[in-house]
C-alpha cells in the first residue's frame, strides 16, 4: 500500500480537499494553518507539472519573517516529499528555491520574496504583506494570517480585483485579532460567498494534534489571549487599552478648538514621524484639574524643518510648561533642537522603552477612566488611533503594548496624547508676579516663585 506524501490531520485534509474558489479559514494558534495550506498550494503546482500547464500562486504573510517561514518550514519540505515519491516528476527536473526582491516605487520600497519555481513554470511567491505587493502579484492567492495585516483593508482592496480576475482561487486563514480588521468583516458575513472553516484548540487536540492543551493555557499566563489565540473568541474589547465607551466619554464639542484657548499653562505632547508615519503635536490646557485639548496638529511626511516649524509655532500660541518628545531612533535631533530653541527646562526626551510605554499609556487610561481629559468629539481617525493600542502579555507574563495597524498611522495620535499627559505629571505651581513701581526701594521688592512663561520684566 502507498505510503501518503505528507501526513496531515483530518481537518487540514478538509482544507485541502475543499475546491471552494473563495475559501476562508480560523483555525488555533500552533494549528498548523500555514502548513495545510501550503499543502493545497503544492499539490495544485504538481497537478500542473503532471498536466503540463502553469499556475501562479501568491502568499501574502504578515512580515518578511514569516514569509520566509512558510517556504522554510512549509513549501520545501512538502514539495520535496512529492518529488521523493513522484519518480516521473523528477525525472523533468526539480524545484529551485530562491530569494528575490520586489520593488514598490509607491513606497519608494523594497520587500524580500522567497520562491518556489517549478521546472513547467509553474511558481510560487511568499512574501510581506502591503497593497502594491498586493496590486503587484496575480494568479491564486493566500492571505497568510490576515487578521494580523497592517493596512488589511487598503490589502484586501489592491488584492481581490488581480485574484479574482480570470478565475483564480483566494484562500484567507488566521486566528483572531479583535474586530477591527478586514478578516473579522470576512468571517462573521452572512453570505455564501465563502466556504468556511473553523478549527479550536480542542478539536485540532480531539483530530490528532501533538500538543497539551493544559501546558499552552498556563504558559500562555493570560485568559484573554488564550481565548482568542485558542479558542477563537472576538476579544476585541477585552484587549483594547481603551475601549470605546471610555474614548466616547471623554469626547467634547468644546474639545480641539485653539480659539477655545483660555491663557493657562499647556502641555504638549509629539510623535516624531519616521517615512509614512504621522507627526502629531497633542496641546493640553490644564483648566481646574482637567486637560482640555486645544489642538491637535496632523501631518504626513512632514519634513523636520517643517516639524521644527511647527513645533515653534505651537510653542508661540500657548503657554506651554513642559512638553515631552518622542527620543527614540530618528527623534534624538528633533528632541536636542528643541531643548536648544524652548529650553531645557520645558522640553523632555523619552526613550520608547516597554516600560515608558506602559507608564504613559497607564497615565493617559487613568485621566480618561477619571474623566479628568478632554478630546475632541466625532473624529473616526482619532477613535481609531486611541483604540488601536492592544494590549498583550506573553508567555514571560510581561505585558507589552502593541498598534494593530488598521489606522492611517500607527496609533501615532494616541502617543502624542500620552506624551502630553505624561508631560502634565507634574506639580504646576501658579505664579504671582508684581511689576517694580518706579522708585521703589529694596526692601519694597516683592520676591515671588514664578514660571515666567510669556510674562514681561519685573521681579521673581
Amino acid at each position: 500500500m502507498a505510503q501518503p506524501v505528507i501526513t496531515f490531520l483530518p481537518y487540514q485534509k478538509a482544507w485541502i480537499s475543499d475546491a471552494a474558489r473563495f475559501k476562508i479559514g480560523m483555525f488555533t494558534r500552533r494549528g498548523g494553518k500555514t502548513f495545510g495550506s501550503c499543502g493545497e498550494i503544492v499539490d495544485d503546482c504538481i497537478q500542473a507539472e503532471m498536466q503540463r500547464r502553469k499556475v501562479r500562486w501568491t502568499i501574502l504573510s504578515r512580515s518578511e519573517a514569516t514569509a520566509k517561514e512558510a517556504l522554510e518550514d512549509a513549501l520545501k519540505p512538502i514539495t520535496r516529499g512529492y518529488y521523493a515519491v513522484y519518480n516521473e516528476l523528477a525525472r523533468q527536473g526539480t524545484p529551485e528555491f530562491d530569494e528575490g526582491e520586489f520593488y514598490a516605487p509607491e513606497l519608494d520600497a523594497r520587500y524580500k520574496t522567497h520562491e518556489v519555481r517549478f521546472p513547467g513554470g509553474s511558481r510560487v511567491t511568499a512574501l510581506s504583506a502591503s497593497p502594491d505587493a498586493a496590486r503587484g502579484f496575480g494568479g491564486n492567492l493566500l492571505l497568510d494570517e490576515f487578521a494580523f495585516h497592517q493596512d488589511s483593508r487598503r490589502i484586501w482592496a489592491s488584492a481581490f480585483p488581480v485574484a479574482a480576475r480570470g478565475g483564480h482561487k483566494i484562500r484567507v486563514i488566521s486566528t483572531p485579532n479583535g474586530k477591527g480588521n478586514k478578516f473579522y468583516e470576512l468571517m462573521t458575513a452572512e453570505d455564501d460567498t465563502w466556504s468556511k472553516h473553523m478549527v479550536d484548540i480542542y478539536q485540532a487536540v480531539a483530530e490528532g494534534l501533538d500538543v497539551d492543551i493544559d501546558e499552552l493555557r498556563a504558559g500562555i499566563a493570560d485568559e484573554d489571549a488564550w481565548a482568542q489565540e485558542f479558542e477563537l473568541k472576538w476579544m476585541d474589547e477585552a484587549s483594547s487599552w481603551l475601549d470605546y465607551e471610555l474614548i466616547s466619554g471623554c469626547e467634547s464639542e468644546a474639545a480641539g478648538e485653539p480659539g477655545h484657548y483660555q491663557g493657562g499653562p499647556c502641555f504638549v505632547g509629539v510623535d516624531i514621524a519616521a517615512r509614512n508615519d504621522l507627526f502629531v503635536i497633542w496641546v493640553l490646557e490644564q483648566v481646574g484639574d482637567v486637560l482640555w485639548t486645544r489642538e491637535i496638529i496632523v501631518r504626513r511626511r512632514a519634513t523636520f524643518a517643517e516639524q521644527d516649524h511647527l513645533l515653534a509655532d505651537a510653542f508661540a500660541r500657548y503657554r506651554v510648561v513642559r512638553c515631552a518628545m518622542d527620543q527614540t531612533g530618528m527623534g534624538e535631533k528633533p528632541v536636542e533642537d528643541a531643548k536648544r530653541t524652548h529650553g531645557e527646562s520645558r522640553v523632555d526626551g523619552v526613550m520608547f522603552t516597554s516600560a515608558a510605554k506602559l507608564d504613559m499609556a497607564t497615565g493617559l487610561k487613568d485621566r480618561m477612566q477619571d474623566r479628568r481629559i478632554r478630546i475632541p468629539a466625532g473624529d473616526p481617525r482619532l477613535r481609531a488611533d486611541l483604540h488601536a493600542i492592544k494590549s498583550q502579555v506573553g508567555a514571560t507574563g510581561i505585558r507589552r503594548l502593541v498598534a494593530d495597524g488598521e489606522t492611517d498611522g500607527h496609533a501615532d495620535r494616541f502617543w502624542a496624547g500620552a506624551l502630553a499627559v505624561a508631560s502634565a505629571q507634574i506639580d504646576y505651581q501658579p505664579f504671582d508676579y508684581r511689576p517694580v513701581t518706579r522708585g521703589a526701594r529694596d526692601t519694597d521688592r516683592p520676591v515671588r516663585a514664578t514660571a515666567g512663561f510669556g510674562a514681561g520684566r519685573g521681579v521673581w
